[in-house]
This record gives structure tokens, sequence and C-alpha cells, in this order.
């Protein structure tokens, strides 16, 4: 049975670090995770499926004249929405899946509280837009090993090789990995911990890599594979397990290993 999660916009701002309830120091993300706004509702018997859409960021103002809302860049539609249920112009709208039961939980028009949707020490999911690395060749892009630097080879480093075969099959076999563009493409990142939750200023610290650089917009959900489940923090000592050989115990500040006893000095 599929399962439907609630969840919000927000925007990577880089990252910093907590400490834990074992004094262990964790780096996590910061994202500014609102305020966001349900904007719209979408029900199973007129659109076929449950879902929320969700508002987040006003639109920049003008640097000329009176500094009005830069309305143009939204089209008429959707400035008819944002009047009918008496919100700004926001600048980023998405649909969030949700369970039709939810959907009363929801209000048009008014703003989600990030500790009604999440809870600290959680797993999420996080969608972004990764980092554009431009035209990459095949090293870098598919981490191919290039050719031996030595004994003959000339200006074939890092190249990748040959493509293909002579008349059978005749051409190049699809999905063959080859240079081009990498990255700027849409990542999910799943099972990351949601350390904290600052509901004041609408923050949420991930300890996690999530997709995209600084300033990225981002969806953040409840996690797919564990929604639910406790979350697990190994601390420093917990990751440090004692070996079973005696003589790499010795070495980590174990127990030492066995001596055999000293002789008898001769008489």
């Amino acid at each position: 049975m599929h399962v439907y999660r609630t969840g919000v916009l927000g925007k990577k701002l880089g990252m910093t670090q907590v400490f834990t309830d074992k004094g262990d120091r964790t780096a996590v993300t910061a994202i500014s995770a609102g305020p966001c706004f349900v904007v719209d509702k979408l029900t199973p018997e007129r659109n076929g499926y449950a879902a929320v859409k969700v508002g987040f960021q006003a639109l920049p103002k003008s640097k000329k004249g009176e500094g009005k809302e830069l309305l143009h860049r939204i089209s008429k539609p959707e400035l008819g929405v944002f009047a009918k249920n008496g919100l700004p112009a926001l600048r980023h709208v998405k649909e969030v899946r949700v369970d039709a039961k939810d959907l009363e939980k929801f209000e048009v028009g008014k703003q989600i509280a990030l500790g009604d949707v999440f809870k600290p020490m959680s797993y999420i999911d996080v969608t972004g837009t990764s980092k554009g690395k431009g035209y990459q060749g095949v090293l870098k892009r598919h981490h191919m090993p290039g050719f031996r630097a030595t004994h003959g080879t000339h200006e074939f480093f890092r190249h990748g090789g040959s493509i293909g075969c002579r008349l059978t099959p005749g051409r190049v076999h699809k999905g063959k990995r080859m240079s081009g563009h990498m990255g700027d493409v849409k990542r999910t990142v799943q099972n990351l911990v949601l350390m904290e939750i600052d509901a004041e200023q609408n923050l949420l610290l991930v300890r996690g890599a999530v997709p995209g650089g600084k300033n990225a917009i981002v969806v953040i959900r409840n996690s797919k594979k564990k929604f639910g489940k406790p979350v697990k923090m190994k601390g420093h000592a917990e990751a440090q397990e004692k070996s079973k050989n005696p003589m790499k115990a010795s070495k980590a500040g174990g127990t030492t290993a066995a001596k055999k006893p000293a002789a008898a000095p001769k008489k």
C-alpha cells in the first residue's frame, strides 16, 4: 500500500554543527523551511488524488521606484488563486501528496507549522537539484581509470577508449558511458536525520547530504522507508568496537595479550 507523506518547501542555507545529548559533535545542514502556506487542496473527488499545494518565499520587490512586487513573474491565473485565498504572491509552489484523511488538517490560506509535520530525531527525504558540473570527461563523470602514463602512451591519458564495433552492430549502444553534461538533475536523498527544529526561525537542522548548493530550493518530506522508526545515533564510544584479536585489542587500549611466565634463574 502506498503511503502519502506530508512535506514543506525550504531553502538550503549552509552548514553548521550541533551537539547531541551524549556530547558528540555532528555536522548538520540548515534549511529555512518557512513560512510555508497552503495555497490550495486537491481532493480525490475533483482531481483524482489527494494533495496540498504548498507556497514558499514571497516575491522580491523592485529596486526602482516604490519597490513594488514583481508580479509580472507570475501568471494571472496564479495571482487570482493567491488573491482568492488571501495570500501574498508566492515565488515557489509545489504539490505534496497527502493521505485523503489528512486533508482536513490543512486549511487553505493558513501557515503550515513545522511541529505539525515533522518531529525532531526522525527520518526525512529531501528532494532538490544537484550542483551543475558542466561538461565533464569520463574520468570525473563515470570514474574511469584512464590509461597508464608510461610505456608508449601518448595523448590518451584521459580518453574514454573505444565506443563500438565494426559492421556488427554498426552503432553505439544506448547508455554508453561517455563524456557529457554532469549534474544539474533532480535527486532525492533518503533517510536523512532531522536533528532539531527551530519553530521560531522556521529552521530545520538535517544530518546528511542535502542535494544542491547554497540558496537552492528543496522539498522536505517524511521518510518513505523509515517513517515512524526510531533514530539510532552511534556515539564515539559505540563506533569503536573492540576487536576479538588480543593483539589488536592491546594496541587499541583494550585487554593485553597473555604473557608467558618468566623463566626461573639458573643456579
